[in-house]
């Protein structure tokens, strides 16, 4: 099955058609959705590859939001920048995150986890806007890095000890002394960065800001989920100390979350206002995988895959605003709804997924993560409160900031949509929605 959807992909990009690369990876989503048979544990794919029910909705969501985010890149196909150099990096990202969700052997998802790092920084400089997109990749890198050197260490250490690296076989480690505690924060620290986690977020923002749109649509879509996924299959091997530790990274989730809710209210550039609501997303996803509960590791699942469809659609209404505008800032880019009544509805309906309203696949999230986080500690429930409250906030903040008030007045007349643009918010708002009629596929079995 993979094999048929690579070969279809390199054929397109061999004859350099763009409506032909959207295409084959539309039909290659469409396909895979189609492959889930059930509740399924383990598919074997081949060469040590294998996906369980998590791997397999993040793959499908790799595929789904790379289709989506070629899609809304067609400026980079008029203005003729370099487009297929565009597809090859963009294809070689989706590549190497479906080895890295189908990789059964730890030192392979940390190789596919660490490649997945060079076309991101490959499409913030080379199709960025600013000059800051400079230092907007060295803090990628540097942060990265800095949290992934420990985890090969750690690796090392581990088929040390066991002899092997192959999920399942692992040997856990056992809960005992100062070396035990580095041992584990080294394992688990580059999924924090990754996530990222409260204190080690600031990478993203400056990524988001200077990225292109397909930047920040497979950063806030695809590659935030690696740190929960690795926190998934790592987490395991050190279970025996992470129930001791749980308490800090809890509260550094919820506390960490409610902080950055709060500085939502203070942002005027759109695109990090909604890079910065990705970090309070996550910080409940970090409390829901560092609780070991059922309930928290579903919430967690079904918040990731809806927080990937609902940011991501997000990002894409930022940039089609930047090109109508020219600016991403809400004191310039207000009143839209009288230049764009149209696409005010599609910013109304995502600011209410990212809000966790009803029917999205973000509000049987936040109730499996509520349920978790307040079952765990009763004085959670304050933080989580908050968290919640000031996530409609800021949603709310941004679509009256934007669609409402007096327009700027060098502008008199744009295009209210292309059936392009309303096709690839469709796409977005669509599973994000029905999702929710067949959630038992986000739920992990006990």
């Amino acid at each position: 099955m993979l094999k048929f959807i690579f070969f279809s992909l390199l054929m397109g990009f061999s004859i350099q058609s763009w409506a032909a690369v959207q295409s084959l990876l539309i039909m290659a989503s469409f396909f895979f959705g189609f492959y889930y048979m059930g509740d399924f544990f383990l598919c074997h794919l081949g060469l040590g590859l294998a996906a369980d029910s998590v791997g397999y909705i993040l793959i499908l969501l790799s595929f789904w939001i790379v289709s989506l985010l070629i899609l809304s890149s067609n400026k980079v196909l008029e203005l003729k920048a370099h487009a297929s150099l565009f597809l090859l990096v963009n294809i070689a990202l989706l590549v190497s995150l479906v080895l890295t969700f189908s990789s059964q052997d730890y030192l392979l998802f940390y190789i596919c986890f660490e490649t997945s790092l060079i076309p991101t920084l490959i499409l913030i400089l080379g199709w960025g806007y600013q000059p800051e997109r400079l230092q907007a990749g060295v803090y990628m890198l540097f942060y990265t890095l800095f949290g992934s050197l420990p985890l090969l260490v750690s690796l090392i250490s581990l088929y040390n000890t066991g002899g092997t690296l192959v999920f399942g076989l692992v040997p856990l480690v056992s809960a005992g002394g100062a070396v035990s505690f580095i041992w584990y924060v080294c394992s688990i620290f580059a999924f924090f960065v990754k996530l990222p986690m409260f204190m080690v977020h600031l990478w993203l923002p400056k990524a988001h800001v200077e990225a292109p749109v397909a930047g920040s649509m497979i950063l806030a879509g695809v590659l935030l989920k690696l740190g929960g996924y690795g926190l998934v299959r790592v987490c395991p091997i050190f279970v025996a100390i992470s129930v001791n530790w749980s308490w800090v990274w809890v509260s550094l989730g919820v506390v960490g979350g409610s902080i950055v809710s709060i500085m939502c209210l203070r942002q005027t550039d759109i695109k990090a206002l909604i890079a910065y609501s990705s970090v309070a997303h996550m910080g409940l996803v970090l409390c829901g995988l560092m609780l070991f509960s059922w309930w928290g590791l579903s919430g967690a699942i079904a918040i990731m895959v809806g927080h990937g469809l609902c940011s991501s659609g997000l990002f894409c209404l930022a940039n089609m605003v930047y090109e109508r505008v020219g600016s991403r800032s809400l004191m310039i880019s207000k009143g839209l709804m009288n230049f764009m009544p149209s696409m005010a509805l599609w910013w109304f309906l995502l600011s209410a997924g990212n809000m966790a309203a009803p029917p999205t696949i973000n509000l049987l999230g936040e109730l499996s993560l509520i349920m978790g986080v307040v079952s765990w500690c009763k004085l959670s429930v304050l933080f989580v409160a908050i968290l919640s409250f000031f996530s409609a906030a800021y949603s709310l903040y941004m679509f009256s900031m934007s669609q409402h008030g007096k327009f700027f007045s060098s502008l008199f007349s744009c295009c209210s949509g292309q059936v392009r643009e309303y096709l690839v918010l469709m796409l977005h708002w669509f599973p994000l929605n029905i999702m929710i009629l067949k959630g038992s596929t986000l739920i992990v079995p006990c």
